[in-house]
């Protein structure tokens, strides 16, 4: 017989919060005007290494937007860089809030799970959050805290650490199919959820089809 889940996990952006999928979004919901720059491979793939070495703590938020308006040549202020970067995120997904809720009051544990920076971080977990229902999780690891991004199975051992759950007992979703799958290979349940559809009906659907609630 299965074992009951004993705490559901969440990836932040794109199951819990909507967040934009690339550099050219971040840029028009920050209302920077577009640049050719932003379709550049060498600028990205530049941005891309600067941000994964913020989100594991290894390079200050000043530093990466100083950098990043470097790798722009110029095209980017280092303010502009902070703006867009901010932008990134901007609310919860419609529902999720009643699907977290009701894990909770069936007396099941929550979690983060999450690869993140520490300004986003300080938005959706600090005091100043206007993100509830991700400031409510039991318990949360952020790759810039823990020094490791996803797929990394040392940051999901982390995560079992921090919540005191061996992993057969986690109920993990993501929406990157690489992050699933080295959650399934470490003895994780784990779902992908499609960011683009209802995150709210899919998670519901999942907890329903994973015994979490009836």
């Amino acid at each position: 017989m299965t074992e009951p889940v004993a705490c559901v996990v969440f990836d932040l952006g794109g199951v819990l919060v909507q967040i934009v999928r690339s550099w050219i979004e971040a840029c028009a919901r920050a209302g920077i005007p577009p640049h050719p720059v932003a379709s550049d491979a060498a600028f990205l793939a530049r941005r891309g290494t600067l941000v994964d070495a913020m989100s594991v703590g290894r390079l200050e938020p000043d530093a990466y937007y100083a950098a990043t308006a470097e790798a722009s040549g110029g095209v980017y202020a280092a303010d502009d860089v902070r703006r867009i970067h901010a932008a990134w995120h901007w609310a919860e997904y419609p529902g999720v809030d009643a699907v977290v809720e009701a894990i909770e009051a069936a007396g099941i544990a929550t979690g983060a799970l999450s690869n993140t920076s520490a300004p986003h971080w300080a938005d959706l977990r600090g005091a100043q959050s206007h993100f509830p229902t991700v400031a409510r999780l039991q318990y949360a690891v952020a790759s810039h805290l823990a020094g490791v991004l996803k797929p990394s199975p040392a940051i999901y051992h982390a995560f079992e650490a921090a919540s005191g759950q061996p992993a057969s007992l986690l109920l993990f979703f993501d929406d990157l199919p690489e992050n699933v799958e080295a959650a399934r290979a470490l003895g994780w349940r784990a779902e992908q959820i499609d960011p683009m559809g209802d995150t709210a009906a899919q998670l519901m659907a999942a907890v329903q089809r994973h015994g979490v609630l009836s």
